[in-house]
């Protein structure tokens, strides 16, 4: 049934992706990325294991927000594993967490990645329900052609605005900071393209095993937050800030990484990636955001 759903979408939308898109929908409301969140990803057998359990211990910390991963561009699926994961989404949206799906695309094949975007809102849960949001992880750098890399990831978010409707959108962008660190990665990478369909961005600003200590923690995520919004050009894009690798980040670390974003004052959400490597340490400190 879901191939066949999601057959028939790419069906009826044929031609409306191409080399630089058409404009974008109407944007979503983005208050879905607000708040405190959490990362899950495909490889994370034991969240799915035990959806129930792993939904009560999610929402004792207070987590408004699990973004869950349902395939990239190298999974053997659409849907990596779509049983037990609507088991976690149902079990979340029990507990009144919202629940963002994301793929990651590699850009090299526009077929593929159309159609696992697509399946992020195509998908149900056993009792019917769909996700909150959906975001788009273009990080990789699969493609070397950097200028026909840029394009596609710009078409494909187009694309997927609009297809999601009323359907909130997240762009998670490669680390500003480190773009402008090594710009060889992306050169020229397309923010503001990015900005014109996006309903907001989750930058992964991380630091845990690269940087030492509280300032140049504090630094480096301050930097990041604000070259993306001079990029985008736009002060008051939401942003929700990611941070890790969680169990990488020492007391000092999570200590800069809280007062950066504490500081800055304009992100809309927060989180560590992941939610299997955040410490008790670290929940304690994400707690002082969320107050």
């Amino acid at each position: 049934m879901l191939r066949a759903a999601i057959a028939v979408a790419l069906a009826a939308t044929l031609g409306s992706i191409g080399a630089t898109g058409t404009h974008a929908a109407e944007r979503a409301d983005s208050s879905v990325f607000d708040g405190l969140g959490t990362w899950v990803d495909i490889y994370d057998g034991s969240v799915y294991a035990t959806p129930e359990r792993s939904a009560e211990r999610i929402a004792a910390h207070h987590v408004k927000t699990v973004w869950i991963e349902t395939a990239n561009y190298q999974a053997s699926a659409d849907v990596v594993d779509p049983v037990r994961l609507g088991l976690v989404v149902d079990a979340l949206h029990v507990r009144g967490v919202r629940v963002v799906a994301w793929y990651l695309p590699g850009h090299v094949n526009q077929a593929l990645d159309q159609r696992r975007s697509l399946a992020m809102l195509t998908f149900r849960t056993p009792s019917g329900g769909s996700f909150d949001g959906v975001a788009l992880d273009i990080e990789s750098t699969k493609l070397h052609n950097v200028a026909l890399r840029s394009r596609r990831a710009v078409a494909l978010t187009r694309w997927l605005r609009q297809q999601a409707g009323d359907v909130p959108l997240a762009i998670v962008p490669f680390n500003p900071r480190g773009l402008e660190r090594r710009p060889t990665t992306w050169p020229g990478f397309p923010w503001a393209q990015l900005a014109e369909s996006a309903d907001a961005f989750a930058p992964m600003v991380y630091t845990g095993g690269a940087l030492t200590g509280f300032d140049a923690t504090y630094g480096y995520v301050t930097r990041a937050l604000r070259l993306l919004r001079t990029e985008t050009g736009s002060p008051d894009v939401p942003i929700h800030v990611v941070g890790g690798v969680a169990n990488r980040m020492g007391p000092d670390e999570l200590a800069g990484f809280v007062a950066a974003v504490a500081d800055d004052g304009g992100t809309v959400g927060v989180s560590l990636y992941d939610w299997l490597t955040t410490t008790p340490r670290a929940w304690a400190a994400l707690a002082q955001l969320s107050r």
